[in-house]
């Protein structure tokens, strides 16, 4: 694996220490000691939820492109499925920030920013990791 994606992947094993801290403040939400109206609640809920699965789902797309033997370029292609675990949590949880919201703010769109990147950087750890195989056969 290149050096950098190799530090890239430490980092994000580390950021499941902030996950970790994040479902602390959920438990505190949920025995009431915290006051948030119900759409904060679900997208709090919503937010640490898609920011663990994402770190993981990215750190097996480095591995699997890693291991499949697949060109460095692809490999970069799951750094974008890293950073949608950025952009998809932080749009569920700037979006309900202030007193009281009644319906998400304008910060949603990088959950729809993190969607389209998450969804193109899927696509070309795919395309690479079949490539891979492909060329492993002949």
């Amino acid at each position: 694996m290149d050096p950098v994606l190799t530090i890239i992947a430490g980092a994000a094993i580390l950021t499941v220490i902030g996950i970790m801290s994040g479902g602390t403040f959920l438990l505190r939400i949920a025995a009431g000691g915290t006051p948030f109206n119900g759409l904060q609640k679900t997208f709090f809920r919503a937010g640490h939820a898609h920011a663990g699965v994402l770190v993981i789902l990215g750190l097996v797309s480095l591995l699997l492109t890693s291991a499949a033997g697949t060109a460095v370029v692809w490999q970069w292609a799951s750094v974008g499925v890293l950073a949608s675990a950025i952009l998809i949590p932080g749009g569920f949880f700037l979006s309900v920030l202030g007193r009281d919201p009644e319906r998400p703010g304008r910060a949603i769109a990088l959950l729809w920013t993190g969607v389209v990147v998450l969804a193109a950087s899927l696509l070309a750890v795919g395309v690479g990791v079949i490539a891979a195989g492909v060329s492993a056969l002949g």
